[in-house]
Parts: structure tokens; sequence; C-alpha cells
């Protein structure tokens, strides 16, 4: 079991109170993911934040900083597992922020820091530092610009994991001229049986 992970039988339940926590939220709060995913939350959204778990262990990164935070997928289901030392979770829309603060709250999830800002401010402020060793996003933006600012977030050698759909290897083409100087790309990882996958790459 990863170091900092919880017991198999404490992270179900631990999954079990933020799925139901997120859905409350949806209904009577604000809007965290859309209306006609919540019948789908588990395989949609947990299933497919935890799918890559194994292989953001095996990298080796434990620094990490979520592009896009939402309501908190993939970066608080993966804490859950044991992924990642510290997590930075980057999120523009207070109402998602301030849900991400409760559950990680009420979760009692430790080394998780939420910032109420875009990644493209953050990484301009003077106190910002680039320590970070991995980087996730899933369903922001075209790899392109995702990894313009993975790469001003990232040490050398930092591993970007990019949830990405069945169209990823033209997001790939078409911004091969942004992205190839400054990474190299690993591999692409399915994600069950496709076709989203989770596509890496290093940073050089």
């Amino acid at each position: 079991m990863p170091e900092g992970a919880c017991a198999p039988d404490a992270a179900l339940e631990a999954l079990r109170g933020y799925a139901l926590g997120l859905l409350e939220w949806n209904r009577g709060v604000s809007n965290l993911i859309s209306r006609h995913d919540e019948a789908r939350l588990v395989e949609r959204h947990l299933a497919e934040s935890l799918q890559p778990a194994a292989l953001i262990l095996a990298s080796g990164c434990s620094r990490l900083i979520d592009l896009g935070s939402g309501a908190g997928l993939p970066a608080i289901p993966l804490a859950v597992a044991g992924v990642g030392t510290w997590w930075t979770l980057v999120e523009s829309r207070r109402n998602k922020t301030l849900f991400m603060r409760k559950a990680i709250e009420t979760l009692k999830l430790k080394n998780i820091d939420v910032s109420c800002s875009r990644l493209e401010t953050l990484i301009l402020e003077p106190e910002f530092t680039p320590v970070y060793d991995g980087f996730t996003s899933r369903a922001t933006m075209a790899i392109g610009p995702t990894l313009e600012l993975a790469h001003a977030a990232l040490e050398p050698r930092g591993r970007a994991f990019l949830w990405k759909g069945s169209g990823y290897v033209v997001e790939m083409e078409s911004s091969r001229g942004l992205w190839e100087p400054k990474w190299t790309f690993e591999a692409a990882h399915p994600i069950f049986s496709g076709p989203n996958c989770v596509a890496v790459f290093v940073k050089k």
C-alpha cells in the first residue's frame, strides 16, 4: 500500500463520502458537474480519476499541481489513494474552490492546497517557484496550451499526466511545434477499454 494511502476500507468510505458530498453540493448549492453525469459519477469521474494511480506512483512524482481542478477531480480521489505527498489544486471558480476546501476538511486530507486562481496568473506571481515534479489535468484545455502552462510549473524532468479523449493524436499533431521543443511524449495509457487515455509527457 502506498505511503499515505488510506486502508482499502477507509479509502472506499472516504470516496463514498466525497461522492455524496459532491452530489449534495451539486443539487443544493451550485453546479460542480453536469446533472446528466450524476448517475455515472462513479464510472465517469471517480473511476477515471483513479485509473492511472499506479502509473503516477510508479513515476515517482510526489509534489503535484492540478490544473482546473473543478470539483477536485482527479486530485482528491488520487490523494485518498495515496498518490502524492503534496498537491496544489488550481481552480478559478470560487464556488468550486469552496467545495474542494470543504471536502478536504471533511475527509481530513493533509498537504493539499487549494488556489482560487488561474494557473497562467499563479505562475507569474513573484513568490511562485516551480517545485512540482508532477502535473495533472483532466478535461481542460488542448494539449499545446496545457503543456505551455505545465512547463512553467514543473521542475526539469517533471511529468505531465493529461486525461484526454480519442482526439488526443490530432491535438498532439496540430500543436507539435508548440510542445515538442520542450517536452518528450512518453506514452498514452488507455483508461479501461478506451477511448479515453492518460497521455504522459516529460519536460526536457
